[in-house]
């Protein structure tokens, strides 16, 4: 199994050789393929899972997360994901308090930080085609009323016309 060096990971990543030893010795993203353990002179190699675990963590940072909260949501995505899965198939969303997970039906949110809980998701694009078939709907049965009304209207000015002559 190829891997990366903490020298690659960090030039891959923009993480700083501190923010790795550091996320290593704090369990945050720690070298899949090869930890120090603590040993000076080995080398960490580096996962492309954890390239990619690495910039995530590394951009919640850098949007104002605190290092503390991105532990708790990461914890939290390893319990859960399915092993399985690619992280590139797992999406985030941050409001810069909380980090939401995205769920595989995409409508709705589970907050990371609360243990999965359900959070208020609103698809207003869903909404707005709901509403415009509605509306579509409702325009169709009122034309088909209004030319019933003339249908009825028409057949009774005949029969009078008729009952008149």
């Amino acid at each position: 199994m190829e891997g990366f060096t903490a020298q690659q990971a960090s030039r891959l990543t923009s993480c700083t050789a501190h923010q790795l030893r550091y996320w290593d010795k704090v369990s945050l993203v720690k070298p899949a393929i090869q930890s120090t353990d603590g040993r000076p002179g080995r080398r960490r190699l580096y996962a492309f899972r954890d390239l990619v675990a690495l910039r995530v963590v590394k951009s919640l940072l850098d949007n104002g997360m605190s290092v503390q909260r991105v532990r708790r949501a990461w914890d939290y995505l390893r319990r859960t994901a399915d092993m399985d899965k690619h992280l590139a198939e797992v999406k985030l969303v941050t409001d810069g308090h909380t980090i939401f997970r995205v769920a595989e039906s995409e409508d709705e949110l589970l907050d990371a930080l609360r243990q999965g809980q359900l959070a208020f998701f609103v698809a207003i694009n869903e909404i707005a085609k709901a509403v415009e078939d509605d509306v579509t709907r409702f325009e169709l049965d009122r034309e088909q009323f209004l030319e019933m009304l003339r249908r009825v209207e028409d057949d009774v000015l005949t029969e009078a016309e008729e009952a008149a002559s």
